[in-house]
């Protein structure tokens, strides 16, 4: 099985034709939009909710802009340790700036609970188990406004940027608000298929503390079959979003329990569902489970990288869209009448994410996510 690619040029082309910049009113969105169009809607959503994870093209994200970013971030990766470690902040529970490898620690090494459900999973879709903390680097970069008053400070810091890099500020906006616009589009098309209204997740992404997080895994050291740089986890925040990487090695499950490696062709990006989502839609849509592993496939990429002389510093271009720190999640809409909804209790974003990083203990030390 493969995941469909859903083209959001229909929805930009109708979108820019239907909405205006002043335009605050959604009761006509919906009724407007064309059979087509609402299908495809229909489609995200339904992709959204059995799979946890949606393969998108958007014409304003090229294969380009993908490539730009990943040049940039393997040729900060591939500088001594010493140097990366100029940006780390671990005081701001490494939310900005670098997080050196072996800092990340998974949720299948210390959730007992979530050990227990590995075991009983049949032995084809099981994730592959890690022996300790991540062997990856990951960098933080904020992207988007932040309120100029909020209750979670930490996770609005202001941005660290390394010497030596003058192209830095340009390529991470650039290159995260591409991100970010994307995913805007894909929350209102779900939004819509949900029946919900057209911006019901997006008004509450409005100054959400977005982060542009790459990782970046040494194949040169770590590129041997097996090595778990990412174990099996979900991710805290909303949406997450990623263009291509170089270097296959990703794994989700599907909402049947089906293990599935993605494959996003060139020009792509994938989208993978967060435990903010899970909440908003009362469970309707479930946190996507995957992992990032060293798999043939990844050291066939790396024996060609080598004839070409190429980077072996695996680069995912990740980037977490969030709810506002201070935005209240609850289930939404119909969703509050589900019969899970008394299971997603109303409570504000940040106090969301600070209840999931000191749910293992490890606040400061588990990151959203680690694809």
């Amino acid at each position: 099985m493969e995941l469909p690619v859903i083209d959001l040029s229909q929805y930009l082309e109708l979108s820019t034709k239907l909405f205006s910049p002043s335009d605050e009113s959604n009761s006509s969105v919906e009724q407007e939009l064309n059979p087509q169009t609402r299908n495809l809607c229909n489609e995200v959503s339904r992709i959204l909710r059995d799979t946890g994870a949606l393969l998108i093209k958007d014409p304003r994200c090229s294969a380009e802009d993908n490539d730009r970013f990943l040049d940039m971030m393997e040729k900060y990766f591939d500088k001594p340790d010493d140097f990366k470690r100029h940006q780390e902040r671990s005081h701001l529970h490494y939310q900005v700036g670098v997080t050196p490898e072996g800092v990340e620690v998974p949720r299948s090494l210390v959730d007992k609970d979530l050990q227990q459900k590995l075991s009983t999973m049949p032995q084809k879709n099981q994730p592959s188990i890690p022996v300790g903390p991540d062997p990856k680097w990951r960098y933080m970069w904020r992207v988007g406004p932040r309120p100029s008053k909020t209750c979670f400070q930490e996770l609005n810091s202001e941005p660290v940027i390394p010497e030596g890099f003058p192209e830095w500020k340009q390529t991470m906006d650039s290159w995260g608000y591409k991100m970010i616009n994307a995913i805007e589009v894909v929350a209102e098309m779900a939004a819509i298929g949900f029946g919900l209204p057209k911006d019901a997740f997006t008004s509450l992404m409005k100054q959400g503390p977005h982060l542009l997080a790459p990782t970046g895994s040494d194949l040169q050291r770590y590129g041997k079959e097996g090595t778990v740089f990412a174990g099996y986890h979900y991710d805290l925040n909303f949406l997450t979003i990623h263009g291509r990487s170089r270097f296959p090695g990703l794994n989700i499950w599907l909402r049947s329990g089906q293990k599935m490696e993605v494959k996003v062709p060139v020009g792509c990006l994938l989208i993978q569902t967060g435990k903010q989502l899970e909440w908003l839609t009362g469970g309707e849509c479930q946190a996507g489970m995957h992992e990032v592993v060293v798999t043939n496939r990844t050291l066939e990429a790396v024996e060609a990288a080598r004839q070409q002389n190429r980077s072996l510093w695996r680069v995912s271009s990740t980037l977490f869209a969030h709810i506002a720190s201070d935005a209240t999640i609850e289930p939404l809409g119909h969703f509050a009448d589900s019969p899970l909804a008394e299971k997603y209790p109303p409570m504000r974003a940040g106090e969301f994410v600070e209840l999931e990083l000191a749910g293992i203990n490890l606040k400061g030390k588990t990151n959203n996510s680690d694809s």
